[in-house]
């Protein structure tokens, strides 16, 4: 399984990961911060309370990426 290693503020609702096959990208989220769970994250202050799980990134208010 695929896993998030490590995560990199960039701004601006920017993001880059690394997964556990080596390789890293770069990810633009706001065309994804809808719905109940991600509009929340449209603050810029709740956006970068994220933690590193054991296999992905997860918000403060629950909301998480599958990997």
């Amino acid at each position: 399984m695929l896993r998030v290693k490590d995560v990199d503020y960039l701004g601006d609702y920017r993001l880059a990961l690394t997964f556990s096959n080596g390789e890293r990208r770069r990810v633009d989220l706001p065309p994804y911060l809808s719905g109940e769970v991600f509009t929340p994250l449209l603050d810029k202050k709740l956006f970068i309370q994220y933690d590193l799980t054991p296999i992905t990134i997860e918000w403060a208010n629950g909301a998480d990426l599958a990997p």
